[in-house]
């Protein structure tokens, strides 16, 4: 399925050299299939049994990643430029524990048991790569993949909710590492940095992240789909 989408997208030369470097991302995402999982027949999505599944969703938007349009801030909206703001404001330590706060309570168990008996049946979930893994400028050691389990556990636990309602989870990363676009406040990127496409350090974490990501969920049927880059409008 991923491979058919893809091969349908246009996309532009940086992008291409970024793809064809991860082909075992595909057999990672893709081989080890079994009944139940969710797959593409034509320009359907069909069930274990052929039967069509429409797929009415909900976007977890503004939880792993603060977009400033969506809380109404129309000047450096920004994630992390949202952060700086707070923390000369009111310091590290209180801004460590607003956004701990934060991420333990926007999203929570009950929010998904309420989508479901409203009639969804999947969620998807913005990711913010830096919840699992280290920007490539803070690495303690160049080149290397440090983990974070934060994001990881975050992930697993609406996995578990979504699960326990029948609902299908949409991983979707949509701010990459370096960042991937030019609306700004999409991928939380910065301009004074390399973005993702700039920069080979920033591709191989985001491939190493995916790989991390498939290993991880790869048997996990309510797994509906993989969102691998969202809105890479470089062009």
């Amino acid at each position: 399925m991923l491979t058919s989408l893809i091969k349908n997208i246009k996309i532009s030369s940086g992008i291409k050299v970024m793809f064809a470097a991860i082909p075992a991302l595909f057999v990672a995402l893709q081989g080890n299939a079994q009944t139940g999982f969710l797959k593409a027949e034509g320009k359907k999505i069909v069930d274990e049994k052929g039967q069509n599944v429409l797929l009415r969703g909900m976007g977890l938007g503004g939880w792993m990643l603060q977009e400033g349009y969506m809380l109404h801030i129309n000047k450096d909206s920004r994630q992390y430029r949202i952060r700086e703001r707070l923390e000369e404001l009111m310091g590290p330590a209180e801004t460590k524990e607003f956004y701990d706060t934060w991420l333990a309570n926007n999203t929570r168990k009950i929010d998904v048991d309420s989508m479901k008996r409203w009639g969804f049946n999947s969620i998807r979930l913005p990711m913010h790569y830096n919840l699992y893994t280290l920007p490539v400028d803070k690495e303690p050691v160049a080149g290397k993949n440090t983990w974070l389990d934060k994001g990881f556990k975050m992930t697993d636990d609406l996995l578990a909710w979504c699960k326990a309602n029948h609902m299908y989870l949409i991983l979707d990363l949509h701010a990459a590492p370096g960042g991937q676009g030019n609306d700004l406040n999409i991928s939380d990127r910065d301009p004074d940095k390399p973005s993702l496409w700039d920069s080979e350090a920033n591709k191989q974490k985001t491939i190493a992240l995916w790989r991390k990501l498939a290993e991880r969920y790869k048997n996990e049927h309510y797994i509906g789909a993989y969102d691998i880059i969202n809105e890479p409008n470089w062009g």
